[in-house]
């Protein structure tokens, strides 16, 4: 059974992979290579990246590639009309996208679950409105494609 530690670390490398790629024009399969051989579970440069569940990982890095063009229309859709996706900045755009995929493919995970680590994901790399936007534009998401999911839950919990 995968810890949700390993779970947490596998978005956050698929986040900087989908980064990396957006940015360097990689392909998914050098993305892939690259980060389970010199940056899962090890220390670069002083930074410690966390051992990672692999298998989901790859399935959030694939996942994204595979189904882009729609992830992207269901983002720009939750998104201000005078800001679509193609003008939010790289890392932000890699987390939404990441986030956006979970929970448009990923149903065996909680919606709450998938905005939480993406939010926190954010506030990793940024500490204004961004964690606050990143929240607003995956709960829209959340609402659209999984539709009750977070009423459901609200009403019959009274936290986490």
């Amino acid at each position: 059974m995968t810890k949700p530690a390993e779970r947490s670390a596998a978005r956050l490398a698929a986040v900087q992979a989908l980064y990396q790629m957006d940015i360097s024009g990689k392909t998914v399969i050098d993305a892939l290579a690259e980060f389970e051989a010199f940056w899962i579970g090890r220390e670069v440069e002083g930074i410690e990246f966390k051992p990672s569940d692999t298998t989901f990982f790859r399935d959030i890095l694939s996942g994204v590639v595979k189904n882009q063009r729609d992830i992207d229309v269901r983002i720009d859709n939750a998104l201000a009309t005078d800001w679509p996706l193609k003008r939010i900045e790289a890392v932000l755009r890699a987390i939404l996208r990441a986030g956006g995929y979970e929970l448009m493919f990923r149903k065996d995970v909680p919606a709450r679950v998938v905005i939480t680590e993406y939010v926190d994901v954010t506030h990793g790399f940024y500490g204004d409105d961004e964690p606050g936007l990143v929240n607003a534009v995956l709960d829209k998401v959340a609402r659209e494609v999984r539709p009750g999911e977070l009423e459901k839950k609200a009403a019959g919990q009274g936290g986490r």
